[in-house]
């Protein structure tokens, strides 16, 4: 059994402990964080597809960024679902759900006879999407010792990038093979979600989740699997008080005056996310490069580049999250970002080829910082009795503007061009300030500690 030792560090309970089965808790997250995979996997296929759908369906600005941003709207169900099949059923099911729904939805949108066909299948893909994106970084944080779960929930982000880099590298390697390569992007999605499914058949369920349901023998086992007998039994103590006479979560509970101002947090974190105009840079590079005047290989090419970017700089702030903090990282993220953008800017006006290395940049900046750091919070601030339905709002908040950001770029590109990115330069300011203000660190502290110190305040 592969171990770490261990004399100050806390696991769930906060109680200190001596040896965790890492081995253990790693297989859990990378099978539960292959919900990620998938959605990066339908974040970035379209990027490299929308050329061939153009011509495919006509798409003209509107429909463009319709039939990307149909994602998003699926996403906003699949959340709304995922929130009241993990808290009825648990987490498990709502991970296998996902599973099926990617695997089938890969199918649809590979054989659409027509726009409308391809649009509704995407918005399919997106109740995967928002089921695997709610999901996964919960039942991670929650199969996690507090000094490990910052790294194993940034784990679901990981895999993310590495979706987006192998399909990004897929859609290039299609990029030849005729008018109907967009097809063959879209359809070998169903591989991963095959494996996906016969993984999350082996995950055991939430031991949170299993507390609050009344099966505490089965939580108790599971939890000795992660970390010995002394860490389950304190572990199960502090899960227990927690949810002490609490019932069933309502959506209205969230606006609570002991929980409002972390919903107002996490909310806030998960638009800003968004707004903040990164994810136009993974879904329109194609777009944004051509308009310098760069061929269809190149802009393709472009894409891999974005894609190896993230990946390394999301392996840093795995390193970092738990060593830095994740207040830190936020700032350097909002803050960097806009002193970015405002360079891009210059780049695009002059029609400088040298725009490839400021976009990269700022994939960089994002990539160990906003994107993986956002979920972590996400998965940390909300109270037990309430984590579920605050995770929904967040997250639907979340796709709701990731909608709004990738439905209105392409009109706004063809109406300001270059100058689109002064607006996200503004909104990361705006970011920077309310992190500045608003966060509090919760490095190292346990979902129980936090809840406490929310309560504090």
């Amino acid at each position: 059994m592969a171990t770490i030792t261990t004399s100050d560090n806390q696991g769930i309970t906060g109680t200190p402990v001596g040896r965790f089965n890492t081995a253990y808790i790693l297989g859990l997250s990378f099978i539960s964080a292959l919900g990620g995979y998938l959605f990066g996997f339908d974040f970035a296929v379209i990027s490299g597809a929308l050329p061939f759908l153009q011509k495919q369906f006509s798409l003209d600005a509107y429909w463009e960024g319709f039939a990307t941003g149909s994602l998003a709207l699926g996403a906003i169900i699949g959340c709304l679902i995922a929130g009241t099949v993990s808290d009825k059923y648990g987490r498990k099911p709502g991970l296998l759900i996902a599973a099926a729904i990617f695997a089938i939805s890969s199918l649809a949108m590979a054989f659409s006879p027509s726009r409308d066909i391809f649009i509704a299948s995407r918005f399919c893909a997106g109740i995967g999407v928002g089921m695997a994106s709610m999901l996964s970084p919960m039942y991670i944080a929650e199969i996690s010792p507090a000094h490990l779960r910052g790294r194993m929930v940034a784990i679901n982000q990981l895999t993310i990038v590495i979706g987006i880099l192998i399909t990004n590298l897929v859609n290039y390697t299609l990029r030849n093979n005729g008018d109907d390569a967009w097809r063959w992007m879209f359809g070998l999605g169903f591989v991963p979600s095959v494996f996906f499914f016969l993984g999350a058949l082996w995950l055991p369920e939430s031991p949170r989740w299993l507390v609050k349901a009344g099966k505490d023998v089965t939580a108790k086992s599971i939890l000795n699997k992660i970390g010995g007998e002394k860490f389950a039994a304190a572990s199960l103590s502090d899960i227990g008080k927690s949810l002490s006479g609490i019932t069933r979560p309502k959506y209205s509970d969230v606006f609570g005056k002991a929980v409002l101002p972390a919903v107002i947090i996490g909310t806030g974190l998960a638009v800003f996310q968004q707004l903040c105009g990164i994810n136009v840079v993974f879904n329109y590079a194609p777009k944004i490069f051509e308009s310098i005047g760069a061929s269809q290989d190149d802009q393709l090419l472009q894409t891999v580049f974005i894609g190896g970017v993230n990946l390394f700089f999301t392996f840093l702030a795995m390193v970092l999250v738990d060593k830095l903090g994740r207040k830190p990282l936020m700032l350097f993220g909002s803050g960097g970002l806009a002193v970015v953008y405002i360079v891009v800017v210059q780049m695009l006006g002059a029609g400088s080829p040298g725009v490839a290395w400021g976009l990269l940049s700022a994939i960089g900046i994002y990539a160990m910082s906003l994107a993986p750091v956002t979920w972590v919070l996400i998965s940390e601030i909300f109270p037990n009795k309430v984590r579920s339905a605050a995770t929904t709002i967040a997250i639907i908040s979340l796709w709701a503007a990731y909608f709004i950001l990738v439905f209105t770029f392409p009109v706004l590109f063809d109406k300001f061009k270059d100058n689109t990115f002064y607006i996200y330069a503004g909104v990361c300011l705006a970011g920077f300030i309310f992190i500045w203000l608003k966060v509090k660190e919760t490095k190292g502290k346990t979902l129980e500690e936090l809840e406490q110190t929310l309560k504090g305040d």
